[in-house]
């Protein structure tokens, strides 16, 4: 324990020292008037009892100094338990998803509007939509063009996942362009074994937003045949998937190897598709997580300013009693 405000306590000390100079000159006084009387009267010295209500004044007093001192312990830790799911959002950065949302299922570039909103905003605003609504999953954020990052490893604190989440634009992978499905599925599976509990196993979701093809980097099928014996289950969003796309017969492979492994393909040509997409997901079947979090500088000043209210009206009530009011 420390105290942020030490300063209080030599202010606290001072102020007791006059008090206890101020009592024992009246006490002196008092004696030294007494002195007329006869001896016969001092043979008896009254009993420590009768000043119970001064030793629970200046216990009340201490404490309440030590709590305007703002006591804080300087660590601490707690195990934070919910039911949810470790969940990483994959989201594609790709060239292609700056594209207008809608363009791919339109076949007259003249009908698609210029100043709509691209694929990446209305991923994001349906990330956004996902996460406010999943408050007792830890949730971690994965971005992917030529190589894959990790933007934030699961995490309960979802305002600093939201934060990240709005940082994310066209700028952040300029250098890049193509898309590795592939190795952002194998990093999203690294981060979730790497930060998984005993309870994790069957409770691990990745979810996939991409507009395109993989044409870099390691064959998604691969990636998924692993996750699939980590227990973890892929779902995959079509992000405005181009017609001529969806018909490769990789991209079929593809959502027919999320199915086969116990995931879900959602075709999503609008925002709308994709708050849909995100609240099919949501319905997904929650476990036990345990999280350790924490905390530095916990206030405990009312550690100290509790038992000094309980120790202040305990001298108060005493002082109403006939047997402790002070005689002198």
């Amino acid at each position: 324990m420390r105290f942020l405000r030490p300063e209080f306590g030599w202010w606290a000390l001072a102020a007791f020292v006059v008090v206890g100079l101020l009592k024992w000159r009246v006490r002196w006084r008092s004696a030294a008037f007494t002195f007329v009387l006869p001896p016969e009267l001092f043979r008896l010295r009254a009993s420590l009892l009768r000043r119970s209500p001064f030793f629970m004044l200046a216990i009340a007093a201490a404490l309440c100094s030590l709590a305007l001192m703002q006591p804080v312990l300087p660590y601490s830790q707690a195990d934070v338990q919910s039911r949810g799911l470790d969940i990483i959002l994959l989201l594609d950065l790709s060239s292609s998803m700056q594209e207008v949302m809608g363009s791919g299922q339109s076949h007259d570039s003249a009908n698609v509007s210029h100043g709509g909103r691209t694929r990446l905003d209305a991923v994001k605003s349906a990330v956004r939509t996902f996460v406010r609504g999943r408050r007792d999953d830890r949730i971690g954020l994965v971005v992917f063009s030529d190589n894959p990052y990790v933007i934030s490893p699961l995490t309960f604190d979802h305002e600093y996942l939201l934060h990240y989440v709005d940082l994310v634009d066209d700028q952040i992978l300029r250098e890049e362009g193509q898309t590795a499905i592939g190795d952002g599925l194998a990093l999203s599976d690294y981060v979730l074994s790497r930060q998984a509990t005993p309870n994790s196993p069957g409770h691990q979701v990745i979810v996939l937003f991409t507009d395109g093809e993989n044409n870099r980097g390691r064959e998604p099928l691969d990636v998924l045949t692993e996750a699939k014996a980590a227990d973890i289950r892929v779902h995959m969003v079509g992000v405005d998937l181009e017609a001529q796309v969806k018909e490769k017969p990789g991209v079929q492979l593809l959502v027919r190897a999320v199915e086969e492994s116990g995931g879900r393909y959602f075709d999503a040509n609008s925002e709308r598709d994709l708050i849909a997409a995100s609240r099919a997901i949501d319905s997904i079947e929650k476990g036990l997580l345990v999280s350790r979090v924490y905390v530095r500088d916990v206030p405990v000043y009312q550690w100290f300013a509790i038992p000094s209210l309980l120790a202040l009206a305990l001298a108060l009530a005493l002082g109403a009693v006939p047997y402790f009011i002070d005689q002198t």
